[in-house]
């Protein structure tokens, strides 16, 4: 991959590529230190590696390794098996400096409280000698090992001390997935600070806001585009003392910015007893991450994450999904999807540190077509995709398929049918009979091996709804999509489904150790879902009120989101309290159910959101499926193949979304309306039924500000933006 391109013509990167060459940390040579705690250990004395990232103007792509500084394996913590939690405190806190009584059950599996550090440190003398990062420079894939990455945390940490990282204070991350991210992350904990990420998409206003709010003492970027953000908001932010830069070097000589190679030069000057003490005096139920709501109302809200949340979840969470320690197993995952993310940063992340999961990155263009090429190189184990993502699979290949061969489009289609057919009557069996097994060895594994998951045994999403037809298309393919359901204040999943625990449309069962209920349950058993665990958060940054409104008197958190249980523990999300439209005649109308089934009836529309909150009557904005522009992922008017063959089935010639919206095109208006009706024919009863509906010129999108950072609907927004549409059906009703 040729180096970014810098203003000044001249690259700038932080490079990685020598790292696979580093001596290795032989933990059969380590020997026990500190008697407490039997991972700790001492590095050999020789080979020891400088772990500085080597990028000058006349040394682009090179690694020194040759300074022989000495660092000290040896474990700080002294006491980090003490329950730090006493009878007084309190089970929430507001404040980033406070701590927390965790919520400790009988019924939990046995794990005490430890840190971060406690499970990267003792991950070592498992793993230390297994690939942890790969990265892809110049062409080829390169690897880092665990010893190697956690030296580089190490490093990175002691950079931050020197740059005037304070204690409980913020290191941001604002840029794409990569190595320097993680070991950023880590980093900034080992250094008694919080790590913050921030999408990349953040305007700079909501860049000003969150490393305000989280006093952030450095922020960590990745190119000149991201840099030039903070420089625009810097005086707005006093706490704000350094800029790091990861993927490009500044343009020009800006104070107070340097680049990874410098930030690890400058941990060089602080002596390993001075980060040793630093996390010595780290406990369990202290805030070490902040995750940021992505505000589809009100101002973002800063989730504290404690190092209890983060250790508990890497383990139990991620067992709950079927993850293979390294021992049994390593897995392979991609990592592409926003580290801001509570899904992304807990599956990618903190989860590769516990189980010693090899982490491969994907370019940033990931999301705009490259993601195939590096599963296609990588072949995971292990997948994880928000719905939007698996959409856009399922679209690419039916483009495919639309443009194939009478006979190729024929076997694929048999292949399916015949899968799907078996998926669905025996959801739990791994014996297929004859000509199943056929159709998988003739057609679909090919369709796999195509797409790159012929190796992965499991396919996750989560972060918002997926619709019936999505999935039942990946069954046809022999892939099931597990679900997991939780917040970023539960640090991710509270509920998981895997190979092992998995029912179509659930969301699996709760995590081990975790409990929940239903609350205000209706006839259908359908409430509000409420938490308790070692997942549940310590309380939203310097916001009593909301937490106040999330956290209840007893410690429940309640989601706001409403679902049922089935008799056997699955949970089925349903629809949100706040989403629940309840009509002007007092009909408590769930909206998701409906947009879904408009969705699955007319495979020509994208987005469907339903409107009527204390309206008369139900009407919906439509958009239709069309393609993106593959340098911004921003939707062009051109309509998906998928889309064009509706067109031409229902006797229209359209193409375009604007030929069909800006022509009232005949043919594609009555499909729809006939569409619609066949949606209100199978409505539990006449207030369900759509009775107005638009399309939209242009479908939702991050830019238009119609979807967050994870695809998920921002319906407020959909509603100010499009006021004057919605007020014309019920304006002309009134008429």
């Amino acid at each position: 991959m040729p180096p970014p391109h810098c203003p000044q013509g001249q690259a700038h990167t932080a490079r990685l590529s020598s790292l696979q060459q580093m001596p290795e940390a032989d933990a059969t040579q380590l020997s026990p230190k500190d008697p407490s705690m039997p991972a700790s250990r001492e590095a050999p004395q020789d080979g020891r590696p400088d772990l500085s990232l080597g990028t000058t103007p006349d040394n682009l792509g090179t690694s020194s390794l040759t300074d022989g500084h000495t660092l000290d394996l040896s474990s700080p913590e002294k006491a980090e098996d003490a329950r730090p939690n006493s009878p007084e405190e309190a089970l929430w806190t507001t404040r980033v400096d406070g701590r927390v009584r965790l919520r400790l059950d009988p019924s939990c599996p046995e794990q005490p409280p430890y840190t971060v550090h406690r499970m990267f440190y003792e991950a070592l003398d498992k793993y230390g000698h297994l690939h942890a990062l790969g990265f892809k420079r110049q062409g080829s894939w390169e690897h880092i090992t665990y010893s190697q990455y956690y030296l580089l945390a190490r490093k990175a940490a002691k950079g931050f001390l020197k740059l005037g990282l304070e204690r409980t204070h913020s290191v941001a991350i604002l840029g794409f997935n990569s190595p320097e991210w993680f070991f950023s992350a880590v980093g900034a904990v080992f250094a008694g600070g919080i790590v913050t990420g921030i999408y990349t998409t953040s305007s700079p206003e909501t860049c000003q806001y969150i490393a305000h709010d989280c006093r952030a003492s450095i922020i960590v970027v990745d190119t000149q585009k991201q840099l030039e953000k903070i420089l625009k908001i810097w005086g707005n932010l006093p706490y704000l003392k350094a800029v790091v830069m990861y993927r490009e070097a500044p343009a020009g000589e800006v104070a107070n910015v340097h680049t990874m190679e410098e930030l690890m030069r400058l941990g060089d000057q602080v002596p390993e007893e001075d980060l040793d003490a630093v996390v010595s005096a780290q406990q369990p139920n202290q805030c070490c991450v902040l995750v940021y709501t992505s505000g589809t109302t009100g101002s973002p809200k800063g989730v504290m994450l404690s190092q209890d949340n983060i250790t508990w979840i890497a383990r139990y969470g991620s067992q709950a999904g079927g993850i293979q320690p390294a021992e049994v197993q390593q897995e392979v995952v991609v990592s592409y999807l926003p580290l801001s993310h509570i899904a992304a940063q807990i599956y990618d992340l903190w989860t590769g540190i516990q189980w010693g999961a090899q982490v491969c990155f994907a370019e940033p263009d990931a999301l705009k077509g490259s993601l195939v090429h590096t599963l296609r190189e990588v072949e995971p184990t292990s997948h994880m995709g928000v719905p939007r993502v698996w959409e856009k699979i399922m679209e690419r290949i039916q483009e495919v398929v639309a443009q194939s061969g009478f006979i190729r489009r024929k076997m694929l289609l048999w292949a399916m049918s015949v899968m799907l057919e078996h998926n669905l009557t025996c959801p739990s069996s791994d014996l297929k009979p004859f000509t199943t097994r056929l159709a998988d060895y003739l057609v679909l594994a090919k369709v796999r091996q195509a797409l790159g998951l012929a190796r992965c045994q499991k396919n996750f999403y989560g972060a918002a709804p997926m619709t019936a037809e999505t999935q039942r298309f990946f069954l046809g393919l022999n892939i099931r999509l597990f679900s997991g359901y939780g917040l970023s204040e539960t640090s991710g999943p509270h509920f998981m489904s895997s190979p092992c625990n998995y029912r179509l449309h659930s969301s699996g069962k709760v995590v081990p150790g975790c409990r929940a209920k239903l609350v205000n349950q209706d006839a259908e058993g359908i409430g509000e879902v409420c938490m308790w665990g070692r997942t549940v958060f310590m309380g939203y940054l310097n916001m009593e009120d909301k937490t106040r409104e999330a956290i209840d008197a007893d410690g429940w958190l309640h989601s706001g989101d409403l679902g049922r249980l089935d008799s056997d523990g699955f949970l089925y999300i349903t629809g949100r309290l706040k989403e629940l439209i309840i009509t002007s005649g007092g009909e408590n109308v769930p909206p998701l159910p409906i947009e879904e089934a408009v969705k699955t009836e007319l495979p020509i529309v994208s987005n469907a959101m339903l409107i009527g909150d204390q309206r008369k009557f139900l009407s919906m904005l439509l958009t239709l499926k069309c393609t993106l522009d593959p340098d911004t992922s921003d939707p062009t008017d051109n309509l998906t193949e998928q889309a064009v063959e509706f067109c031409r089935r229902v006797g229209s010639r359209a193409s375009t979304v604007s030929e069909i919206v800006g022509g009232k095109d005949e043919s594609v208006y009555q499909a729809i309306e006939e569409g619609i009706q066949r949606v209100n024919r199978n409505a539990a009863a006449r207030p369900y039924h759509i009775q107005k509906w638009a399309i939209l010129e242009r479908d939702f999108s991050i830019s238009g500000g119609e979807l967050g950072p994870t695809m998920k609907l921002k319906r407020p927004t959909v509603l100010e933006k499009y006021k004057d549409i919605i007020e014309s059906f019920y304006l002309e009703h009134k008429q």
